[in-house]
């Protein structure tokens, strides 16, 4: 793949600012926002090409086809994260998004689609201007996943755009669809030559999550994208990798010396990754029953999180040796030998949230009545390494918890011996690190200071590092990143297949002690979860965090 294929060049003439090729910056929008950003140094992140120290990355001329676009994700992330990246001068003029779904619409019936959806959850504000231009580029394909007739309509439509926007042949095709359809879907591509790329042009596939429903179905589902796209076309979408609090993770281990040398099993004395929802389901019972927490979250959130907080230091940040290191995390992961005493799981019952009565998972539309699908689950792992072997891991997460929030807790020993009277330090707890990476994103680290006063006392205290308060912009939404990459063919954040089958190998033991022997324990909305969650630390000692 050429340069000119991903990126734009840039041209400085007379000693003025550069100008993003092919987008005169005095007469576009798009380009004058494209030459500021040029001149704006970037925030520091460690997964940031060098290059972008320069210039910001553009994505080169290109498509991307939306499959399911009229579902919530493409309209509530997807549609606002591509008109946030055109507002940002990310995009090149000639972009262009297609629409394909089981509706019988025209082009300017789609346009209005996507028009309310940036007005309702677009990031950054509207602009009459780059609204026009990006809105040149839309076009809607109505059609059936397995209808012929409606692939042979999108290759027109492609092929048209390609004259007409110069797009080149460079596609993205996005699965904004249940993974059921994944196969179908795939399959029309290849049948119809969308999928064929050459050295003068790329195409590229978004899988979202779920992938698969276990390891079995994982392979098989890997299988029959491979038959089609080769592993660098293929992207697996976990939005959470997207987020910039997440990449902070690695900007805090590798760019600060002061954490490295206490970062084992010498000075931490676990790890607990919490993803706790203060929601029920909605309106999810047909997709989130038979999938349950456990599936949901910790199989690929959770498990990345964990991966990105334990891994050795890559020796670079490229996609590869990222890849490397989070694999050997997730290989060298130990189940408990007793999934009974260091497991948990439950159904939300009837509660309060947020002042309200709510109903329980039972109750809710289209919930059977004898179903084991959890709302909460909790596991202890362990890693198998010398940097950690013999922390325990503790990963939980659960709806119609007391707060919503996401955050990585380092819990460090306690100081093997303390020069004070035990009086003064009778409530000091153990030094954490709280790597927050929702909705209050930043880092909180706790330690012991002395009181003001006349005697020795020690107390707990914190401080806060919050990213709204120390960086004057706002962090990209994570879909926009993510989008962003796909276009740029860069692929760090996304795991591959090694990485989704070594969480699945993780995760289909416990489900399927579950399945067999446990029965969802119930626990009132708006509470922390069951009993036996609770138990489960207790038993080694220790006690969950309340963030």
């Amino acid at each position: 793949m050429t340069d000119e294929q991903n990126t734009a060049g840039t041209a400085v003439a007379d000693g003025g600012a550069p100008n993003v090729v092919g987008v005169p910056a005095e007469t576009e929008p798009l380009g004058v926002a494209a030459a500021a950003l040029a001149l704006t140094p970037p925030e520091d992140n460690p997964l940031r090409d060098p290059q972008d120290r320069r210039l910001p990355r553009i994505a080169g001329p290109c498509g991307l086809v939306i499959f399911g676009v009229t579902g919530d994700l493409a309209r509530k992330k997807l549609m606002p994260a591509v008109y946030d990246l055109a507002n940002r001068g990310l995009l090149p003029p000639g972009f262009a998004l297609v629409g394909f779904a089981r509706r019988d619409w025209a082009n300017e019936d789609f346009e209005q689609v996507v028009h309310d959806a940036v007005k309702e959850y677009a990031r950054t504000p509207f602009r009459e201007e780059v609204w026009k231009q990006l809105s040149e580029g839309f076009r809607f394909v109505p059609g059936e996943l397995d209808d012929d007739a409606s692939f042979v309509r999108l290759r027109e439509t492609i092929d048209e755009l390609d004259r007409e926007r110069g797009t080149n042949g460079n596609h993205v095709f996005y699965l904004s669809v249940p993974p059921k359809l994944f196969p179908t879907t795939v399959r029309q591509l290849k049948k119809h030559g969308l999928a064929d790329q050459s050295p003068e042009n790329w195409r590229r596939v978004v899988v979202e999550k779920p992938f698969g429903h276990n390891l079995e179905s994982a392979q098989e589902l890997n299988a029959i994208v491979s038959e089609v796209f080769s592993p660098e076309q293929v992207f697996r979408i976990d939005h959470y990798l997207g987020k910039e609090t997440v990449q902070n993770i690695l900007a805090l281990r590798f760019a600060n010396q002061m954490f490295e040398p206490v970062w084992n099993a010498n000075y931490v004395d676990h790890l607990q990754i919490t993803m706790a929802e203060d929601v029920g389901i909605g309106g999810r019972a047909g997709y989130y029953d038979g999938i349950g927490a456990a599936r949901d979250v910790i199989q690929n959130h959770l498990l990345q999180l964990m991966a990105l907080t334990a891994m050795e230091e890559p020796v670079s940040f490229d996609a590869k040796s990222l890849r490397i290191e989070k694999q050997k995390v997730l290989a060298a992961v130990h189940l408990p030998d007793r999934l009974d005493l260091h497991t948990a799981h439950g159904h939300y019952s009837e509660g309060w949230a947020g002042g309200l009565k709510v109903r329980g998972y039972l109750q809710e539309e289209g919930i059977p009545a004898d179903t084991r699908t959890e709302t909460y689950a909790a596991i202890k792992l362990e890693i198998d390494t010398r940097r950690w072997a013999g922390v325990p891991i503790y990963l939980r997460t659960g709806k119609r918890l007391a707060r919503r929030v996401t955050e990585v807790a380092v819990v460090f020993k306690k100081a093997p011996h303390l020069p004070f009277a035990s009086t003064a330090t009778e409530e000091l707890g153990n030094n954490t690190l709280v790597m927050r990476i929702q909705p209050d994103e930043g880092i909180t680290l706790r330690f012991g200071s002395k009181v003001p006063g006349s005697q020795m006392e020690i107390r707990d205290v914190t401080m806060d590092f919050a990213y709204g308060g120390a960086f004057t912009e706002s962090s990209p939404e994570a879909y926009e990143r993510l989008i962003l990459d796909v276009l740029l063919g860069d692929s760090p954040l996304f795991p591959q297949h090694e990485e989704v089958e070594l969480s699945w190998r993780i995760l289909d033991p416990i489900v399927g002690y579950w399945a067999e022997h446990d029965k969802p324990e119930q626990y009132p909305a708006g509470t922390w979860g069951p009993a036996s969650a609770d138990e489960m630390l207790a038993r080694d000692g220790r006690a969950w965090r309340r963030p």
